[in-house]
């Protein structure tokens, strides 16, 4: 029999309907308080720049057609395609530009070009998004601080120390961690919005006539009438839907019911309203159209708004600044980041980080920008080129998702992201104008984190592919330790892999130079597929294998920090529990050398290997304990060398060249070969690994081929865009 959960004898259903409430509307709040900050705050500025901006009569045909754009701007591009079609494409319950495209890259059946094109404007939007993080902070704390100078005249002078102090202090407190910052906020919020719609809706009762504006034949008219001044309009209209992808990157944090249902029960409402109630007053008065937001309000309430709407601000900027932090933690856990310190402030809320060296960068490049524009209006040209750009990479990967995992058939796929693209490149030419105004600085910022995502992901998948092929499988490992046996002590110890089922490079360096082995044996590795989270359960894979050696994997999804002593804790190795607190973690850590010849250009290759060497160390990032760690270094030089005369494909590399030694390059360089020499700079312990362009050993000294030691000729380790990627 089915029971009905809200009958009254049914006490333990209405308790789990009513927890179900509660949790949905605390959801709710604090996405108010972090989501629709960035959306939410846009009426300060937006059609100011419309008019003011851009010199625009508020005639009564201007003030309906700028209306209608912003209108349909936000129903179309915010509500239908992000809220109704985008938010659909999560990526096991996360959302963002790189979610996505780990999304695409899911999809077997794309042809590998496809893949790897989605794949680099994934990776475009993603460095574009921390060009706009820059410049949100920047831009809504500067336009609420400038409401003081309509207040009060005399405090222009102090708008700018005002902004960089407020900016400071916004900075200083994300430590604190998202989920305090957004129940905070979710009140502000609520009054911020209702304020909006207040001051809104007073003035379209006293000029009813700009509701007209739901009309988009307004809008029509109006680019009919303006021409090229109608068109560059379009890059000022945009500004109302900046916010759009912070919809999408949050969902993660939240889920969708939380943010659909506070956009439409009230967030749109406010915000059409206020728009329409500024059109109002612009259209009754065109000299308010200097600051139409802030001359809504009398006049003895016009300080109190310049408070409030400088705290609103403050949460428009919290939700790109948590938006860039989520992003940094899911590039690193992809393999397209170094690794960086990535604190979790909440322990119910794992998707929740803050990350020390990015909130730094951010302070330092809002104080900047705000220095160097001094106006809201100056970083309103600034503003728009990178969300625009970013939301057309989004309809993109948006279709190929339609279409390969739901399994849309074209002529749908088609006509929607047909529609939607259209808007996005309507907007995004808007803005392509405003390049030479100061657009070229997040575009410049984008272009920057593209280049060190790039550099650092090839540069991975070359020191990787190097070492993979020198590496000794772990049947060739028990034949050696079966010859050559060597002492074995007591205890456990854990050798960091970044290839399962092959011996680690510390593991060889440590029966080279100390020529012991402990009586347990874990080769572990730890692997990163391209789903947010593994559950506890599904994490550990445990293979055992002969001599008191064990092969264990330890599998994360890109939204988890990875903690290894946490995980091993209890895993039952050889019929006993392993303590973490009780083993001995060997780690092999590379150095890498640059040289004019290597597989990168040398530019590339001085940044990746700075980049190597600012990045955390590993121990700290897996969470080893430092007391606990034992770590072999090995400098690794990229190298050419010159083709054998007369035998096509052999390689001639002298013996006994110098580390800076190099020969030509291979014009047609292709796969690479490790060879292991004596170490050559004393401070740095173990082999120097001499990277070589081309396939094939030809010359003395070297080791056995793998072939002739019955070994895979190619490493199985996987680091290509789209598949799992493995640490060592």
């Amino acid at each position: 029999m089915v029971r009905n959960p809200h009958a009254t004898g049914d006490r333990s259903g209405v308790s789990r309907s009513s927890d179900a409430g509660r949790q949905l509307v605390g959801l709710s709040l604090a996405a108010l308080g972090i989501v629709f900050g960035d959306i939410g705050t846009s009426p300060l500025y937006a059609l100011r720049e419309s008019f003011h901006g851009h010199g625009l009569p508020a005639t009564h045909g201007n003030v309906l057609g700028v209306l209608s754009l912003i209108t349909w701007a936000l129903l179309l591009v915010v509500t239908v395609k992000y809220l109704v079609f985008v938010l659909r494409a999560d990526n096991h319950g996360e959302g963002g530009v790189l979610a996505l495209t780990a999304l695409v890259t899911q999809v077997k059946a794309l042809r590998s070009g496809v893949k790897r094109a989605l794949i680099t404007l994934g990776l475009i939007g993603t460095a574009l998004l921390y060009g706009d993080g820059m410049i949100t902070p920047a831009i809504s704390v500067l336009s609420a601080v400038e409401g003081l100078a309509v207040a009060t005249p005399l405090s222009e002078p102090y708008v700018v120390p005002i902004t960089v102090a407020i900016l400071v202090l916004l900075f200083s407190i994300q430590h604190r961690g998202t989920a305090r910052v957004g129940r905070v906020f979710g009140f502000v919020m609520i009054l911020w919005l209702g304020v909006l719609a207040v001051l809104g809706l007073l003035h379209v009762a006293r000029q009813p006539t700009v509701l007209a504006a739901l009309s988009p034949f307004h809008a029509v008219e109006f680019f009919a009438d303006n021409g090229w001044r109608g068109f560059l309009i379009l890059g000022s209209v945009f500004l109302v839907v900046t916010g759009g992808e912070a919809l999408y990157a949050d969902i993660g944090h939240f889920g969708k019911l939380p943010i659909r249902l506070p956009w439409f029960g009230l967030v749109l409402p406010a915000l059409l309203l206020n728009y329409w109630g500024q059109g109002a007053l612009v259209y009754g008065d065109p000299a308010a159209a200097s600051n139409p937001f802030f001359l809504l309000a009398p006049a003895w309430g016009r300080l109190p708004l310049v408070v409030l709407a400088t705290v609103a601000a403050v949460i428009a900027s919290q939700a790109l600044i948590s938006g860039v932090f989520s992003l940094t933690h899911q590039a690193v856990q992809l393999g397209y980041s170094p690794r960086v310190a990535v604190r979790h402030t909440s322990p119910e809320a794992i998707g929740q980080v803050y990350v020390p060296y990015v909130n730094r960068a951010l302070m330092l490049s809002c104080i900047a920008l705000v220095l160097g524009f001094r106006s809201s209006s100056g970083l309103a040209a600034a503003y728009g080129i990178a969300v625009s750009t970013s939301m057309v990479i989004t309809t993109v990967l948006l279709a190929a998702v339609m279409r390969a995992r739901w399994g849309w058939r074209w002529p749908v796929v088609a006509l929607l992201a047909g529609a939607f693209l259209t808007v996005d490149l309507v907007f995004f030419a808007g803005n392509v104008v405003k390049i030479s105004d100061g657009g070229w600085v997040p575009l410049l910022v984008g272009a920057g984190v593209f280049t060190l995502m790039t550099t650092w992901k090839r540069g991975r998948q070359l020191l990787v592919r190097h070492l993979a092929r020198d590496q000794i499988s772990v049947a060739a490992l028990r034949e050696r330790l079966a010859s050559e046996p060597p002492h074995r002590v007591t205890g456990t110890a854990i050798y960091m892999s970044g290839t399962p089922f092959f011996a680690p490079p510390a593991l060889l360096y440590n029966l080279q130079h100390n020529k012991v082995l402990h009586e347990r044996v874990l080769f572990l590795a730890i692997e990163t597929v391209e789903i947010p989270r593994v559950p506890r359960e599904e994490r550990i894979q445990v293979t055992p294998l002969e001599a008191g050696m064990h092969q264990v994997v330890l599998r994360y999804g890109f939204m988890q920090s990875p903690h290894v002593p946490n995980d091993l804790r209890g895993m039952m190795v050889e019929g006993a529990p392993l303590n973490p607190a009780r083993v001995t973690y060997f780690l092999a850590r590379e150095t890498v050398l640059p040289t004019p010849s290597g597989g990168m250009a040398l530019w590339c290759e001085r940044l990746f290997a700075f980049l190597a060497q600012v990045s955390q160390r590993t121990s700290t990032y897996f969470g080893l304990p430092p007391e606990q760690v034992v770590e072999f270094g090995a400098p690794i030089e990229i190298l050419g060398c010159r083709p054998r005369w007369g035998r096509p494909g052999a390689l001639d590399c002298p013996r006994n060249e110098s580390l800076v030694g190099i020969r030509r390059r291979h014009r047609r360089g292709g796969a690479v070969a490790v060879r292991l020499r004596p170490p050559a700079h004393r401070h740095l312990p173990g082999p120097v690994v001499r990277l070589a362009g081309f396939r094939r050993w030809r010359h003395g000294g070297r080791p056995p081929r793998a072939a002739a030691r019955g070994e895979p000729a190619r490493g199985t380790h996987r680091d290509e865009p789209g598949r799992a990627t493995r640490h060592q």
